[in-house]
């Protein structure tokens, strides 16, 4: 293992984060106090609970997934694609490292902002609503997870993309329509039962509702199939990784 080389790619894409830190700051406790003022607020004051925890406490797991899994994507997409756009990826290609190290530099990396992210939304939160974690440490581990599985799908996505336009296309059209559809805002159980049959085919529904048990100990499914459910994620985006490195799609040509 080359850890020169992980912390080499690590510490350039850090350093990109750093310069704009005031914006990546800022950013999430504004579009946080927001949605806190929107659905606390406006929604809150109409429903008091949901299965015993107030509106705006229950809200809080859906906010911090629904932006770790859009800035890890983010970051980890532009991150790779950058490289491929000005030409420097066959620069890395070429030096002496493997495709693992690679991979941990700017997953790392971007994993790492989606992270703090993450962290800044929920001293954000903390602000507004009495927030209690039962779980802790199962908070943190889906918490990593989720940064971790959704800056390899980036990656995936940088690779794949062919311009600055289709970075964004799966984000804006796929994952977040999921994230709203998936229990942000509401409990599985509100929905009619053909609905609540119909929203378990969202993914993203196991990974809210795992991340929303270790806050308040309730959840719309097993927790044990949610931590299989980001693990085997995880384990996918890897594959295809790797298989992307082997065969050189979108790399080499």
């Amino acid at each position: 293992m080359n850890l020169a080389a992980v912390k080499a790619i690590y510490v350039s894409e850090m350093a990109r984060f750093f310069r704009t830190l005031a914006q990546s700051f800022l950013s999430p406790v504004i579009s946080t106090s927001l949605y806190f003022v929107v659905f606390g607020a406006a929604i809150g004051s109409r429903i008091d609970q949901v299965e015993g925890v107030a509106y705006g406490a229950f809200i809080v797991p859906g906010l911090v997934m629904l932006s770790v899994m859009t800035q890890a994507i983010s970051n980890a997409s532009f991150g790779i694609y950058f490289p491929k756009f000005i030409g420097t990826i066959y620069e890395l290609l070429s030096a002496p490292v493997n495709f693992l190290e690679i991979v941990l530099g700017f997953v790392g990396a971007a994993a790492t902002k989606a992270l703090f992210i993450g962290v800044v939304i929920l001293g954000t939160a903390a602000l507004f609503v009495d927030l209690q974690i039962l779980h802790p440490f199962a908070m943190m581990a889906f918490l990593v997870l989720t940064c971790t599985s959704f800056a390899l799908f980036g990656f995936i996505i940088g690779i794949w993309a062919q311009n600055f336009e289709q970075l964004q296309l799966i984000p804006l059209l796929v994952v977040t329509p999921l994230v709203f559809l998936g229990g942000s805002f509401y409990s599985i159980s509100m929905l009619p039962p053909v609905w609540q049959t119909i929203t378990m085919f969202n993914p993203v529904v196991y990974l809210i509702s795992g991340f929303r048990w270790a806050f308040f100990g309730i959840a719309d499914v097993p927790v044990g199939l949610s931590l299989l459910a980001i693990s085997g994620f995880t384990v996918l985006c890897l594959g295809a990784v790797w298989m992307i490195f082997r065969t050189g799609w979108r790399i080499r040509n």
